[in-house]
């Protein structure tokens, strides 16, 4: 069996944060793969976002511009 790698704090702060925007993708009317397939489309946007500063709310609600 593979042994797990161990995240930094950082990608882990980075994936809780997607996760957290794929729920108000979802509650706009996306399916969750749907919002999980844009985000992994967009990963380098959503990672700007996310050391931008903006909320899991404030990136799902500028994506959907």
């Amino acid at each position: 069996m593979a042994k797990k790698e161990k995240l930094d704090p950082e990608t882990e702060a980075l994936i809780k944060w997607c996760t957290e925007v794929e729920t108000f993708l979802v509650a706009a009317g996306a399916t969750l793969a749907q919002a999980q397939d844009h985000i992994e489309e967009q990963v380098e946007w959503f990672t700007d976002q996310f050391y931008d500063g903006l909320t899991p709310e404030e990136a799902a609600n500028e994506a959907l511009l």
